[in-house]
């Protein structure tokens, strides 16, 4: 029996020694496994992230309250970009980009200026006619309450007259002081106005090179997707803000048409009080339409006022199963009762203007989420968009030689 000699760079062992002992670890016990229920694991799990999201919500509100005037002025900028650029566009191509922008402008301020004007012509021209007609109309007002099924006591409106009066005598240096205050609301609304022209004027002229040198200032991998998300957002901020604007116009033109045919006094004013308010969706044409029926019912009495009430139903179906499905059913695709929460929502976070912001900022988020949901980031759609089942040229194993 031969004897192994020892290997190489290794002394031999004496004869009769014991072997060295190898220490052995000795695994420790497994520590018991938790009894946490998997769902409510994952439900602790969301309830945590939802909470971070709330805070963070409630901090951008907060800050934004804070930047009410450059926020409502940058809003108004865009909404001026996206009504004036598809006419900039359109000058562009034979005219130079700035005074392609300059005659956008002018062609804006003459329309709006003009419906002004228009607007207070026709309130002077029938200023005494609309006061007999007011003072009539109130007088019949009182009869029509004094008899069937109101019976209530005669003279109720004269009353109502003259307690608004007194209530003006008593409470004269309050609402001068409320005065002042909006005048002072005044001047920042101009000031606003002024700084959301500015703004506009430079998206409108350069708009896509600012939006490329925001680009340049993220990280290489981020570029992409924030390129599909600006894309989206602006279509869809762009397509709603034309939408809705192409909708109230309508409505107005359907209650102008009404109100002449019913011989209510005061059409243009109150086509540009339903143009203005057919901007809260929802909730703005039925407000439109209710002082619309009440100057119906000082000026030509109950019958007509009620018919004007019926105008409120019947617009309201033009505008939600016709207008809306073709003017904004490519751009916004949210549900009404999302709509509805919406502008609620918005309305008791920041009042009017909260109620206006609402919608749009809805369906922007909306639209950023779908896009990055469907496409999803551009290395996942690398590794499976082929359809070949190839990893990536980075993955594959290399060959050895």
């Amino acid at each position: 029996m031969g004897v192994t000699g020892p290997g190489p760079g290794r002394r031999p062992r004496p004869l009769g020694s014991r072997p060295p002992r190898v220490a052995v670890r000795r695994a420790r016990p497994a520590a018991p496994a938790e009894h946490v229920p998997t769902g409510l694991r994952t439900a602790a799990g969301y309830v945590w992230r939802l909470g971070l999201l709330g805070v963070a919500a409630y901090l951008a509100v907060g800050v934004l309250g804070e930047l009410e005037m450059p926020v409502i002025a940058l809003f108004v900028a865009l909404v001026i970009t996206s009504v004036l650029r598809p006419l900039v566009d359109l000058l562009a191509r034979t005219l130079p980009r700035s005074l392609a922008v300059l005659v956008a402008f002018l062609c804006a301020l003459a329309v709006v200026g003009g419906v002004l004007a228009l607007v207070g012509t026709n309130v002077a021209d029938e200023w005494n006619r609309i006061g007999d007609e007011l003072r009539g109309g109130l007088g019949r007002i009182d009869r029509w309450l004094t008899g069937a099924p109101f019976h209530l006591r005669a003279g109720t409106v004269t009353d109502l007259r003259a307690k608004v009066g007194a209530f003006v005598s008593a409470h004269r240096s309050a609402l001068l002081t409320t005065a002042l205050s909006g005048a002072s609301r005044a001047v920042e609304l101009v000031t606003g106005l002024a700084l959301a022209v500015f703004c506009s004027v430079f998206f409108l002229y350069s708009g896509d090179r600012m939006w490329s040198w925001a680009q340049r200032q993220l990280p290489a991998r981020a570029r992409p997707v924030w390129s599909r998300a600006g894309q989206a957002a602006w279509r869809t901020f762009a397509g709603y803000t034309r939408g809705v604007l192409i909708v109230s116009a309508t409505n107005a033109a359907l209650v102008g048409i009404a109100l002449a045919l019913l011989r209510v006094p005061l059409v243009l004013p109150l086509m540009v009080v339903e143009f203005v308010a057919a901007l809260v969706p929802l909730i703005g044409s039925p407000i439109a339409l209710a002082i619309a029926a009440l100057v119906a019912l000082a000026a030509r009495g109950p019958v007509v006022a009620l018919l004007v009430l019926a105008l409120i139903v019947v617009i309201g179906q033009i505008e939600g199963h016709l207008l809306h499905p073709l003017v904004m059913g490519w751009s916004v695709r949210i549900h009404p009762v999302a709509i509805a929460l919406s502008v609620i929502g918005g309305a008791v976070l920041a009042g009017v203007l909260g109620a206006v912001v609402a919608v749009p900022v809805v369906s922007v988020a909306w639209a950023v989420l779908t896009e990055l949901r469907d496409h999803g980031p551009p290395s996942a759609r690398g590794r499976t968009g082929s359809g070949s089942g190839a990893p990536p040229e980075g993955d594959r194993p290399r060959r050895r030689r």
